[in-house]
């Protein structure tokens, strides 16, 4: 049966631990596959059998009501933006909804600045309250209630309906245990001030992970806001939405290219870093494709637009960055499990421990234990865990987006700490992948047809005029740089004298001129065929050509090592890669010659384009059972290589829509040793992950244990839980601001 997969967006859930409880009921209904509940990119992602979009999102909103009051679950996405744009917020196809958007906006500001009365004027009781002497105490007893009631009113009331509800493990539940069992025991002060830091922390809590996300999508802020659209008459502002495939845009010196086109008027400079992290600007003239993203520098140019807005590679890229939280890291998806069973195990402890202690123990009272059974309570939430590490792995993809290295979810960010093996494609990725007619050589005495169809010597010209006509119609790069060779120093090719142009995938190309027969190859083809010919070994490619089934020549292409390969074999060793393998479908002395000069250790050549997956078979019998293979390609007929890989890494995906789609993770620019800068922020972003998780854990055992004792007071319990979220969400920012040592 088909499953049909969604993304519905959240609006109004602001606590990790409830959005842990959503997805963990999703996944228990019937009529739902899987779901996954994405809380930094306020999102579900859900796959069913039987229900659209619309039925889906209000089932869900039905299950999501009974465990959270004011969560909205939506078919339409709300944008908020970082606060320093002023720009329309309506950014988003569905424009009928971007009043929705402002409204959701300011809602969020409209709730932090109430919920900062509340606690202001409630922390003035508290504060009369300790001043009031003990001997009002009736006048006392009611400043404390009355600021306990400002404070934490909201928390009593969510409290009540989520038992109503059957939900009784939650932080509101804990909360107000903790602090009406304060009261009970008379421990008014006490009271009031947990619940006041409780909420305190909650508040700074939602404005760092806010100020996280935001920093992060402020990274990838490279949305245009608009697009001179030029018309018969006039130039007007239009939003990038609304503009066609071929329409023609103008863009001025330090204005954002809003879509993906060809320069059709002036040339200038492009500062190209938002999507490949490059420094050096980038210079394009008319005729130059040019992507959205880019910012142009120095001259104004007008564009052709080749892609509608959702298409461009700016979109592309927002919805693989806003995407890449929902793909959750091992890490995560334990600490949720983890968290399911550790709540109420502490819960039960801590009721045990109120009961059974007093009872046992000579001169034990209730009093002193019911307290200590508190502090259990309110180290029992587990929201600094369910938040930290999310957000690390978030920053952890802001921090690869800056070098230009796209990577698609938290769960590849993590497989790549355990890679053994990297498998590479040569062609475009170790290699420039820009190939040049470096010979031509003809056969003696032969004499074969001029293009007019009179007997001729054959002659340079000739052969590569006969290869460049029947190459024309193939889109691989060897065959483009024959015409590129013909039509730049000869003349333009024409078209209309080809007939019956056949390619052969991994052999060549058969095609008939005036009632001739010219194959075009490799030697697999003039075997295949065969044709008796003299075979190179060149260390470069071969293009063997035949005229009416007899051998005339042949056509050698080149091509060069990047400047930037060695260093990355270099990067990739240091950094304990066990096995670095290239695949090529060139010859063996090609492949074997380039493997030497960049100490590669293993080489398959002459491969067809299936058989590369084959290849990397072989390699996964060989690993380890954690390490991981990744598979490193320039996407251009390297997608099913790509998918199968544990993790597909595409270079120069600013180029192949097939790469973008397949891979884990885009290089942006040509370079491999941004392989290398994505492994090092992958180890960093771990290191910062199990930082907070050791935190977490060692802070709230410390206070459980010190609790058990007696030693510990509300104070540092509420520390346990609240404080530590919040040094866990300010320590998960720091890979954002990791600077990576690029020399190696």
């Amino acid at each position: 049966m088909k499953t049909n997969e969604c993304t519905l967006f959240i609006e109004g859930l602001d606590c990790p631990n409830c959005a842990a409880k959503i997805e963990r009921k999703l996944n228990t209904l019937q009529r739902i596959k899987a779901a996954t509940v994405d809380f930094l990119g306020n999102r579900v992602i859900v796959e069913s059998e039987d229900l659209s979009q619309d039925e889906l999102a209000k089932f869900i909103q039905t299950e999501v009501d009974k465990i959270k009051d004011g969560v909205k679950i939506s078919t339409k996405k709300f944008y908020w933006h970082s606060h320093n744009h002023h720009h329309s917020h309506s950014h988003s196809h569905e424009h009928s909804h971007s009043h929705d958007h402002s409204h959701s906006h300011a809602h969020g500001e409209e709730d932090t600045d109430k919920i900062k009365k509340k606690l202001l004027i409630g922390g003035i009781l508290f504060v009369l309250g300790i001043f009031i002497p003990k001997t009002l105490f009736i006048p006392k007893f009611a400043v404390f209630l009355v600021s306990y009631f400002i404070i934490g009113g909201d928390v009593l009331v969510s409290a009540v309906k989520n038992i109503l509800r059957g939900q009784v493990f939650d932080e509101n539940f804990l909360m107000s245990i903790a602090t009406i069992g304060a009261f009970a025991i008379g421990e008014y002060p006490e009271g009031v001030a947990v619940m006041l830091f409780y909420q305190l922390g909650e508040l700074f809590q939602g404005i760092a992970v806010n100020n996280s996300r935001k920093s992060i999508i402020a990274l990838m802020d490279i949305r245009p806001d608009y697009a001179n659209l030029k018309t018969d008459s006039e130039i007007k502002k239009v939003n990038p939405d609304e503009i066609k495939v071929a329409d023609i845009i103008v863009v001025k010196p330090g204005e954002k290219v809003p879509l993906d086109g060809k320069i059709i008027t002036g040339n200038s400079t492009f500062d190209t870093s938002a999507l490949t992290g490059e420094s050096l600007p980038r210079e394009a003239k008319t005729g130059d494709i040019v992507l959205s993203g880019f910012i142009n520098k120095t001259g104004l140019v007008e564009i052709e637009v080749t892609k509608v807005f959702s298409e461009s590679t700016v979109s592309k890229i927002l919805d693989l960055v806003e995407n890449s939280s929902s793909k959750k890291s091992k890490t995560e998806n334990f600490i949720t499990k983890f968290a399911k069973y550790y709540t109420p195990v502490v819960v039960i402890t801590a009721l045990i421990m109120a009961i059974f202690p007093p009872l046992l123990i000579p001169n034990a009272t209730f009093t002193d234990w019911i307290y200590r059974a508190l502090i259990f309570l309110v180290v029992s939430c587990p929201c600094a865990l369910i938040i930290s590490i999310p957000l690390g792995f978030f920053g952890g993809i802001g921090g690869t987006s800056k070098h230009g290295i796209l990577v698609k979810g938290a769960n590849y960010l993590e497989a790549l700490n355990d890679v053994e093996s990297i498998v590479m494609d040569k062609t475009g990725t170790l290699t420039k992948g820009v190939f040049k007619v470096t010979e031509i050589n003809v056969e003696n005495n032969v004499k074969i047809n001029d293009f007019e169809n009179n007997k001729t010597d054959l002659t340079q010209p000739l052969l590569l005029k006969y290869a460049a006509h029947i190459e024309k119609f193939s889109n691989h790069p060897i065959a483009q740089s024959i015409v590129s060779e013909y039509e730049n120093s000869i003349a333009k090719t024409d078209e209309s004298i080809v007939k019956d142009f056949k390619e052969i995938s991994g052999f060549g190309i058969k095609a008939n001129i005036n009632n001739h027969q010219i194959l075009a190859g490799n030697s697999k083809l003039m075997n295949s065929e065969n044709i008796r010919f003299d075979k190179k070994e060149n260390l470069g490619t071969v293009v063997y050509i035949a005229f009416n089934r007899q051998y005339i020549g042949n056509i050698l292409i080149s091509d060069e090592i990047k400047e930037d390969s060695p260093k990355a074999i270099r990067g990739m060793k240091a950094n304990g890669i066990k096995e670095i393998v290239m695949l090529t479908g060139d010859n063996n002395a090609i492949g074997k010659n380039i493997a030497e000069k960049l100490e590669i250790d293993k080489v398959f050549a002459e491969l067809l384009p299936n058989e590369k997956v084959e290849k990397l078979e072989e390699i996964y019998k060989t690993k380890s059972e954690k390490g991981k293979v990744v598979f490193v390609g320039d996407g251009i007929n390297d997608a099913p290589v790509l998918a199968r890989a544990d993790i597909g890494i595409a270079m120069g995906g600013v180029g192949s829509d097939a790469a973008i789609e397949a891979a884990d993770v885009v290089i942006m620019n040509d370079e491999p040793s941004k392989i290398v800068t994505a492994m090092k922020i992958a180890k960093k972003t771990k290191t910062i992950v199990w930082q907070n998780i050791t935190l977490a854990f060692a802070v709230k055992l410390i206070v459980l244990i010190l609790g058990l004792f007696g030693d510990a007071t509300m104070w540092e319990a509420v520390f346990a839980d609240v404080g530590v979220a919040l040094l866990a969400v300010l320590n998960a920012t720091r890979v954002l601001k990791y600077k990576v040592n690029e020399n190696y």
